[in-house]
């Protein structure tokens, strides 16, 4: 078995590493679909839902950042062009969205994507010991879980 300087497998990190590529894709799109949708957003509930909607880019933003450093550190390229990410792409993409119930659906939508390939990093990390990504992945587990509550709230419905 070869090491890494970290530490960890360089085979089993190169494979950990092309899933963080896939959710870094994703990521990028669910960034785009806030940003659409922080842009187009109409109706009563604009002042309120322009404000969330740029909170949660922002983050998002940050997120897209720790992911590719993440595969940085792991000794891989991250995606780094629209075309890599659209063929990755798993999230659903919302195109001229100005309806809040409709925006608010597209990032439980989002979310829910976004958490099944986070649960499966979670799974391989944890079985590489790759512990650095597998704190990222809690993290962004329990943020996210929230949010889909909080949305699935304001629609009205339970998780």
């Amino acid at each position: 078995m070869t090491l890494n300087t970290i530490g960890l497998n360089k085979e089993e990190t190169k494979d950990l590493a092309g899933d963080l590529n896939t959710l870094l894709a994703n990521f990028q799109l669910y960034y785009q679909n806030l940003r659409g949708i922080h842009w187009n957003i109409k109706g009563k509930a604009f002042f309120d839902l322009h404000t969330k909607f740029e909170e949660l880019y922002t983050d998002a933003n940050v997120k897209v950042d720790e992911i590719a450093e993440r595969i940085l550190t792991l000794g891989v390229t991250p995606l780094h062009t629209f075309d890599d990410y659209t063929k990755a792409g798993q999230v659903p993409v919302g195109k001229n969205i100005s309806q809040d119930e409709k925006a608010v659906r597209l990032i439980v939508d989002s979310l829910s994507e976004l958490l099944k390939i986070e649960r499966t990093i979670l799974e391989k990390s944890d079985e590489v010991g790759d512990e650095g990504t597998n704190a990222m992945m809690s993290d962004f587990i329990t943020e996210q879980e929230k949010t889909v509550w909080m949305m699935k709230a304001w629609l009205g419905e339970t998780v």
